[in-house]
This record gives C-alpha cells, sequence and structure tokens, in this order.
C-alpha cells in the first residue's frame, strides 16, 4: 500500500502534539520581566519538548521518503511511535509542574527512550520490508546514532534519582546529535550517495 496515507495522518498527530504543548503554556504570572524569569524553567522545557518532536517530525519525514510502500506492520509501528510521542506534552507538563524532581525527570527520559525505541522499530521494518540492500538500508547502517541516543535517554532516566537536572543536561546533549536531519539520508536522496 502507499506510504501518503500514512505520512499524512503522522504530520496531523504531531501537529496536534504541538498545539497542545502550546495550549499548556500559560501566560506570565506579572507584567514585569521577574515574572519572565520566574517561568523560564517552565519554557526551557516547552523548547526542549518543541525540539525533540521537531527532530521526530523531520527524521521521520526523512526516512518516509526513502519509503517505496508500508504493510500492515509498518502502520502498527508508526501508531506505536505516535503513542509514545503523544505522551510528550504530558510529561512536559507534569515536568513544569514539579521542575528539577526525580519522578518527572525519570518519566520524561522513559517517554523518551520509547519514542527512541518506537522510532527503530519502525526503520528496522521498513528496512526489512525493502531489503537490507535497500537504499535505506545501506544508508542507515548499524544506526550508532539511534543506539546511543537510547543508551543516553536510559542512563539519564536513572540518574534522575541521583541529579534530575543531570538528566535534563543529557536530554538536551541527545537532541544536539539530531537538530539537523540526518545527513546519510539527505546524502542518498539528494546526490545519490550512501
Amino acid at each position: 500500500m502507499g506510504k501518503n496515507r500514512m505520512e499524512a495522518f503522522s504530520d496531523g498527530v504531531l501537529a496536534i502534539i504541538i498545539t497542545i504543548m502550546v495550549l499548556e503554556l500559560k501566560v506570565p504570572r506579572g507584567a514585569s520581566f521577574t515574572a519572565l524569569e520566574t517561568d523560564l524553567p517552565v519554557f526551557l522545557g516547552y523548547v526542549l519538548s518543541f525540539i525533540y518532536i521537531g527532530i521526530y517530525w523531520t527524521n521521520h519525514h526523512h526516512l518516509i521518503m526513502m519509503v517505496d510502500a508500508v504493510n500492515g506492520q509498518i502502520l502498527w509501528s508508526n501508531l506505536h511511535l505516535l503513542f509514545w510521542l503523544s505522551l510528550i506534552p504530558a510529561s512536559t507538563a507534569w515536568s513544569d509542574e514539579h521542575p528539577l524532581t526525580t519522578a518527572p525527570a525519570c518519566v520524561y527520559g522513559i517517554i523518551l527512550l520509547m519514542c527512541s525505541v518506537a522510532y527503530f522499530i519502525l526503520q528496522n521494518l521498513i528496512i526489512h520490508l525493502q531489503g537490507e540492500e535497500s537504499q535505506l538500508g545501506k544508508t542507515l547502517g548499524k544506526d550508532y546514532k539511534g543506539k546511543v541516543s537510547m543508551v543516553g535517554y536510559a542512563i539519564a532516566a536513572g540518574v534522575a534519582f541521583i541529579q534530575p537536572i543531570a538528566s535534563y543536561v543529557i536530554y538536551v546533549l541527545v537532541a544536539f546529535l539530531w537538530i539537523i536531519p540526518d545527513i546519510r539520508i539527505e546524502k542518498a536522496m539528494y546526490n545519490g550517495e550512501e
């Protein structure tokens, strides 16, 4: 079956997720710059989560660009990814209500870990359908970047029990790995290189 409906549905769900996060933002509690300073952790949490949704959207877009067709397994795997991504606004709001505390920092990491696992599963099902020798299979290879990310999220979730702020530092560092869409895919798509 074609990939267009899956891509359009995914884009719509991701747009709704971002909309929910925007609606969670509150107007500062005062009319001074001090009020902005008080709400800075909430804003930074929103920025980090927005970046993560953006990372998944851009990389999902690039992944789907290299897909010829999808099957039922891929559709369900894509829904699995969207499920975990849909939990980001709730975990962000919880972290905003209780900044730099153990449980919200840990749960945020677990959700990011599950998003990463779900994306890894989706990517591998697509490669399996298209074949290891497909352009996508050759381009992604062993996908060390994805595996490093999963390890980073798992470590950060555990570190939350010792120092929650360190967890968020790790989340930011992992996000930096992904800010630029996967250049391997871009090269393969636009230059015909692997």
